[in-house]
């Protein structure tokens, strides 16, 4: 078992789009129109990964306080100096954190204002 799409919520999806597939590699595994108002069913898929990313729509573009998403990467350091060459804003840098002793995460926001996680395993 496994799971098929974790939900993401976006206020734009092109912008959305633009940024996972840019700044993290993403490929798109299904962009169809989903109704009358113009929204459409998007999945994003990570390398490596068979878990995809599907947009929801958000209501407004009020930031997510709290983070919404882990990614894993096993060269934290160097995944979040690639994201700052890309514009992309840090939120913290790589640090081990005290309820994690051993790991090392990062955070950063998507053009969503989504708040990430990125970690080492």
């Amino acid at each position: 078992m496994h799971i098929q799409f974790a939900e993401l919520p976006v206020f734009d999806q092109d912008r959305a789009k633009a940024f996972y597939t840019e700044n993290l590699n993403c490929t798109v595994a299904a962009d169809a129109p989903m109704g009358e108002d113009g929204w459409r069913w998007i999945e994003l898929g990570f390398p490596g990964a068979q878990t995809h990313l599907h947009f929801i729509h958000r209501e407004n573009d009020t930031p997510s306080d709290m983070p919404v998403l882990v990614l894993v990467e096993r060269n934290v350091e160097t995944a979040v100096e690639a994201l700052r060459a890309k514009g992309v804003e840090i939120v913290t840098e790589p640090h081990e954190p005290a309820w994690q002793p051993g790991r090392t995460v990062a955070e950063f926001r998507d053009s969503e204002g989504n708040r990430m996680v990125i970690g080492t395993p």
